[in-house]
């Protein structure tokens, strides 16, 4: 088994989650506005990822453009990981390649305290993405807990590049924002996620 053999009936039901699903649970987070550079990128990419109609094309042409503002504009203080191995468990399916992870660290050469991870929605469903991406943030808090980092809440996201819904873990508890939020308002996913960012602690425990 691996992340993308899950479903979130499979995921809660293995991992003993609790889920909450509420409308509107990041609203409050403001705004973060996209750079010009990233305004520019997407006017010119969007037609270019919606017309190939690919996963890669969406990731590469979309998701990846706004991460890649995401840590411009909070100064270089995150990393990103795009398609890597992040095996945690695999007796427990928590193996397999992750879409994109965000660190809360600025350092890019290996991956340390996980906050963020982020699954790319196959065949634009968003729905079938949830189990894979609830997954991947059980195994980014265990990650944390095993190097003794202390983040409080791991945060997710699915996307389609132009559709995104997030979703947070504390403990056992799975809190699923029921509202989609859309391109056309990339201030608001970009606010979403430095939120996110800004909200994981990432204390280092005692040995």
């Amino acid at each position: 088994m691996s992340y993308g053999d899950f479903s979130l009936a499979k995921a809660k039901g293995e991992f003993g989650l609790t889920t909450v699903e509420t409308r509107g649970v990041f609203a409050e987070f403001p705004e973060l506005p996209a750079s010009p550079l990233l305004a520019e990128t997407l006017d010119y990419q969007l037609p270019i990822a919606l017309a190939s109609n690919s996963e890669k094309a969406r990731s590469e042409l979309i998701i990846a453009p706004i991460l890649v503002d995401l840590r411009r504009q909070l100064d270089d203080k995150i990393s990103l990981f795009s398609g890597v191995d992040f095996t945690v468990d695999a007796t427990r399916g928590l193996n397999g390649i992750c879409d994109f992870i965000i660190c809360k660290s600025p350092e890019i050469l290996m991956l340390t305290a996980p906050v963020i991870t982020i699954v790319e929605a196959k065949k634009e469903n968003i729905n079938a993405g949830l189990g894979q991406c609830v997954v991947a943030m059980v195994a980014a808090q265990i990650f944390n807990q095993k190097s003794e980092t202390e983040i409080d809440t791991i945060y997710g996201a699915v996307t389609t590049g132009s559709i995104w819904q997030f979703l947070k873990l504390e403990g056992q508890t799975l809190s699923v924002d029921l509202s989609e939020y859309y391109l056309n308002d990339v201030g608001k996913i970009l606010g979403i996620l430095a939120g996110f960012v800004s909200q994981g602690n990432g204390r280092k425990g005692s040995a």
